[in-house]
């Protein structure tokens, strides 16, 4: 007889890997996408979602990454320090030449 029970994984059967990404000229959006996916494990057949069975990403060549359309100069990233006037703007532009992995 055949046997079709759902397997659930557990923290005990969980195989957690490295899985290297390259961005050089990936889409912005289209790879945080897959990141994380592959980070919360959905590409996984024994897919849990109570159980944190993704593996671990370590992104190379973050600072090649591309923006499409004029989002490059245009797009605003917002911070907020939660004290009053400590709302900080800055573009993908400045954000880029700062700190290139942050993007």
């Amino acid at each position: 007889t055949l046997s079709y029970k759902t397997v659930s994984a557990n923290a005990k059967t969980v195989n957690k890997q490295w899985v290297v990404v390259d961005a050089q000229g990936e889409i912005l959006g289209r790879l945080s996408s897959k990141i994380a996916m592959i980070i919360r494990g959905k590409h996984k057949p024994e897919f849990t979602p109570n159980v944190d069975c993704g593996d671990n990403v370590i992104v190379i060549n973050a600072d090649k990454v591309k923006l499409t359309g004029n989002k490059f100069s245009e797009k605003q990233y917002v911070s907020y320090t939660g004290y009053p006037g400590g709302q900080k703007f800055i573009s993908p532009k400045e954000l880029m030449a700062k700190h290139p992995t942050r993007v």
